[in-house]
């Protein structure tokens, strides 16, 4: 048998960056799509009959020891690597920023268009295929713009912390099941089966002369406010205006969903119902003020050299069978038809898994996880889905940088993460999840490699020495 060594390189580092050579710049452009495509986040077709407030494609580019980094929010519900691919294709075609260096996240809001080819409500309509093909030439705007207004800066960090708008949406229910979403005051719950992530990292970024440039704001939890055929960037909206009335309108906020695949904002234990735009902006109004809050407590970040890796993890796929093929054939045919018997959810909701888990012939998931780092102080991680909260928490918890950020449905989506344990209590983001038992830990794994290897590179530069790195997993 060959056996494989892994291959050491040793890098000369370049003098570490002072601060005065950091520079920052930020844009916001537009991407609300035309009243009427179909809309995303439900499991039935719904045409958006106008706008409550614009969705945009917010761009920071940050640049330091001679390379820049992008980091994008979409008010969009997911990324799908069809979207991330040409978007970054053109961001290098029309800018300086490399399209390895950029991290394309969504906020997930539920009140944005449909971004799924292949969904059967509506992602094969013509108004859907028209807006897509244009979209990535809008985010690729949203660099440019920002690229072309970069200024030398300074980069402040600190962390909130909010507890009253997240909770676990997975609960241990009397019968003995792990329940999902399974109602206010509902008495037949015992406990939450997880937990939340009650974190607020703040990034701030103003010119050396003190001008406001740009804020990343980054929170657990699912954004399904609004719940109506309007388009709306949901709480983003809210607490966009709250932090432009105290920083003024040409700051941009960029705000992306930490590792919420299992929390949202319904809370069990409150009777009063939690939908519509008012809460979106009682929701938002308070993770503005929680923001705020934390503003006196921002502390420089000594700017270090920008320095981005990626690495491509292979999941597993759920286990189907043929009989499961079948049997999904027939409910998404129900589905399809006119004035037909409307599936269950949950059966709807397994047919597409089985389907596009059976369209890969066997074939694992090759996904991307990036860390976008700054010096060796703060880092940004990307996760390719929605994720369970206590992975992005492991994440954080294992990180040697200061502070860590993770974003979900960044660089590519594939559905629901979840973790080991949720595995075995089933449900339905288990049910939807189009990988295996154990992908989200494989992204941990993959994660932590990458920010123990940057932050070795960071520290050696500091000291102005040298480091050993493996070439393995690297980009």
């Amino acid at each position: 048998m060959r056996h494989l060594a892994a291959v050491l390189v040793v890098i000369a580092l370049a003098p570490p960056a002072r601060s005065g050579d950091l520079k920052a710049g930020a844009a916001a452009v537009v991407i609300t799509p035309p009243t009427g495509i179909p809309m995303a986040g439900y499991y039935a077709e719904r045409g958006a009959r106008g706008v409550h407030d614009d969705l945009y494609a917010r761009a920071i580019v940050i640049e330091s020891g001679g390379r820049a980094a992008a980091l994008v929010a979409l008010d969009l519900i997911t990324t799908p690597r069809e979207l991330v691919e040409p978007a970054r294709r053109e961001i290098e075609r029309t800018t300086h920023v490399r399209g390895a260096d950029v991290m394309i996240s969504a906020t997930h809001s539920h009140t944005g268009p449909m971004i799924d080819r292949d969904n059967p409500f509506g992602g094969g309509s013509k108004l859907v295929r028209d807006y897509l093909a244009g979209l990535p030439a809008r985010i690729a705007e949203s660099v440019h713009q920002a690229e072309a207004r970069l200024a030398p800066a300074k980069a402040f960090a600190a962390a909130g912390r909010e507890t009253s708008i997240a909770f676990n949406r997975r609960f241990h229910m009397k019968d003995g099941t792990v329940g999902w979403n399974p109602g206010k005051l509902n008495p037949a719950i015992i406990k939450p089966a997880g937990t939340i992530d009650p974190e607020v990292p703040v990034v701030y970024f103003e010119s050396t002369a003190g001008r406001p440039i740009a804020t990343y704001v980054n929170y657990a939890v699912h954004l399904d406010n609004v719940g109506q055929p309007s388009l709306s960037a949901d709480l983003v909206y809210p607490l966009s205006r709250a932090l432009a009335d105290f920083k003024g309108p040409a700051m941009v906020t960029a705000f992306t969903a930490g590792c919420c695949g299992d929390v949202n904002h319904i809370n069990v234990s409150w009777s009063e119902p939690q939908r519509g735009f008012a809460n979106a902006a009682r929701m938002g109004t308070i993770l503005a003020g929680e923001v705020l809050r934390t503003w006196p407590r921002l502390q420089p970040v000594e700017a270090g050299a920008v320095r981005v890796r990626s690495a491509t993890v292979s999941l597993p796929l759920p286990a189907i069978s043929e009989a499961d093929v079948v049997r999904s054939r027939a409910v998404i045919a129900r589905m399809q038809a006119p004035n037909g018997h409307r599936p269950a959810f949950i059966e709807m909701v397994d047919a597409l898994k089985i389907r596009d888990v059976a369209a890969r012939q066997g074939r694992p998931l090759e996904v991307e996880v990036q860390v976008v780092a700054l010096g060796d102080r703060l880092a940004w991680v990307s996760l390719p889905g929605e994720i369970f909260v206590e992975l992005g928490l492991a994440i954080k918890q294992d990180s040697p940088f200061g502070r860590t950020i993770v974003a979900e449905l960044a660089d590519g989506a594939i559905g629901y993460i979840p973790s080991r344990r949720a595995y075995a209590q089933g449900n339905y983001e288990v049910v939807s999840a189009r990988c295996g038992e154990g992908s989200g830990e494989r992204l941990v794994d993959a994660a932590g490699k990458l920010l123990r290897e940057l932050y070795a590179e960071a520290r050696a530069a500091r000291t102005g020495g040298e480091v050993k790195t493996s070439e393995a997993g690297r980009r």
